[in-house]
Parts: structure tokens; C-alpha cells; sequence
């Protein structure tokens, strides 16, 4: 099976980024591409997250939850699609991840449950508060399909273990993460956050990051990359909008998990 992240530096301008990402994804399918992960954010990223109230879109309609399911039918494939701001409250939305199936349905969304209010060291601190236009969600996500049971996660998240062991515990062969890391906490996090969670769980992650300068100079650190199960990098994009395809092994995966069966022998403490 052909995995595939897709790495984007997406602005204000929703139909600009909607066309770059079809470019991409259809780049991605013809290269064979049968997964296809979209960063946080795909489809708007403004200098700050209250920007994203204004393009919320109801749920199940408008021109992000359209772009996907048109795009994920076009090409026969499944397409996670980064996230998409919902909303779910009149002056809120949540950031959500919509698992779209071959034949354009949403099969799942996830909804992002741990939420960036942090404020970031460095020489410029820069400061984030998530949690001010967005509602975080609570359920944990995985969901059976033929390429083999997929998990959604985003950005932050992967700064708690807690949700991947629950993953994991439920059952998932590849985890799905979109994200818009910053800069100085993708220099030293990222890679090795992304092949901690592939290791500990015995999953492959595609993690799709936004990467470069955005609006108000907002900067992504990209490095988008597809780690297998054993935490080895299969491929990576660092810089510039792209596509980074690898193939997964899942034969040798299940063999992995069968003769290495650190899953099974978890204690709960």
C-alpha cells in the first residue's frame, strides 16, 4: 500500500489553497498514492486562529468538506482531510479531520482534542491560545478500512502519548497526522515526537505539515515525513510545497507485531 503526505504553505485565499491542494493530491494519485494526508489547516491559515471563524464551515457542507469529498472520489482514494474549521458553536468551531472513503462519503472525523495555548521560547516569543476560537473534541478515533485501520491525530496531539496508547489499544495500523508545527519547536520536536509514537504504538504515521512563511509572518517548520512502524524515516520532504509517497510494508508489519509483541504485553499501571 502507497502512502502519501502532502505538504502544503496555505494563506487567507480559500480557493487558492483548495486548487493547490487538488494539484497535489491528483500528484499524489498518480504516482499511486492509495492514502493521502492533507496538513492542519489546508485550507485556510490566517496570521491568527480567530481568522478561522469567519470561513467555519457547517457540518458536512461547504467548500473545504465539498473540495474533499469531490477530490477523494475523483481519484478512488482515501483522503484525510488535514483540518477543516467546523463549526459547533455560534462564535466557536472546532478544528476538524474528516476521513473521506473512494467514494467521496465521510467515513470519520476526529476532533482535535488537545489544543495549542502555549507560548513558544525563543529570541521572538511567539504565543498561541487555540482554545480562544476553538472547542477541542473528546473522542478518540480509528476506523477499519481495506487499506487496514487508520487513526487520526493532529499537530499538538502528539505531545500526549496518552491518546496514541489509546490508539493503539483500539487498534490501528496507521496513524494520520496534520499539523502546522512552528519552527522552533519543530526544529527539535518533530522527528523525533512522529518516530516515538510510530515506535511505541507499532504503527506508521504520515504526518502533513504546513511548512514556510504565512500570513502576518507566521512561520511552519514542513518536514513532512512517513516513519514506519519500527520508526524508521521511509521518506521526507524538509522545505517547499510537495508530495512525500512511500510504500508500506503491511505484511511485515502484522510480522513485526507477532514476533516483537511489545503490545501485547502492556500492564495497566
Amino acid at each position: 500500500m502507497k502512502a502519501a503526505a502532502i505538504q502544503m504553505t496555505s494563506t487567507r485565499d480559500v480557493a487558492r489553497n483548495l486548487e493547490e491542494a487538488g494539484r497535489l493530491v491528483a500528484e499524489a494519485a498518480d504516482g499511486g498514492a492509495e492514502l493521502v494526508v492533507l496538513p492542519e489547516n489546508f485550507s485556510f491559515l490566517g496570521a491568527e486562529d480567530a481568522e478561522r471563524n469567519a470561513v467555519a464551515e457547517q457540518p458536512g457542507h461547504g467548500l473545504a468538506q465539498d473540495f474533499l469529498a469531490e477530490t477523494a472520489r475523483r481519484h478512488g482514494l482515501w483522503l484525510v482531510g488535514g483540518t477543516v474549521p467546523v463549526r459547533i458553536e455560534a462564535d466557536r468551531a472546532c478544528s476538524r479531520s474528516l476521513l473521506i472513503g473512494p467514494d467521496g462519503d465521510c467515513v470519520a472525523h476526529y476532533d482535535k482534542i488537545h489544543l495549542f495555548d502555549v507560548s513558544v521560547p525563543g529570541k521572538e516569543a511567539e504565543s498561541y491560545r487555540e482554545s480562544a476560537t476553538t472547542v477541542h473534541g473528546s473522542d478518540v478515533v480509528a476506523v477499519a478500512t481495506p487499506l487496514g485501520r487508520v487513526g487520526l491525530a493532529i499537530c499538538y496531539d502528539l505531545r500526549f502519548p496518552a491518546l496514541f496508547h489509546r490508539l493503539s489499544v483500539v487498534g490501528v495500523d496507521v496513524i494520520a497526522v496534520p499539523a502546522a508545527f512552528t519552527v522552533p519547536t519543530g526544529r527539535v520536536h518533530w522527528q523525533p515526537l512522529l518516530q516515538a509514537r510510530a515506535i511505541e504504538s507499532l504503527s506508521v504515521v504520515v504526518a502533513a505539515g504546513q511548512w514556510g512563511e504565512h500570513a502576518g509572518g507566521r512561520m511552519t517548520w514542513g518536514h513532512s515525513m512517513i516513519v514506519s512502524h519500527w520508526g524508521q524515516v521511509l521518506a521526507l520532504r524538509e522545505t517547499g510545497a510537495g508530495v512525500v509517497e512511500a510504500d508500506l510494508d503491511m505484511i511485515g508489519l502484522n510480522d513485526v507485531r507477532e514476533s516483537f509483541p511489545v503490545l501485547e504485553h502492556r500492564r495497566e499501571l
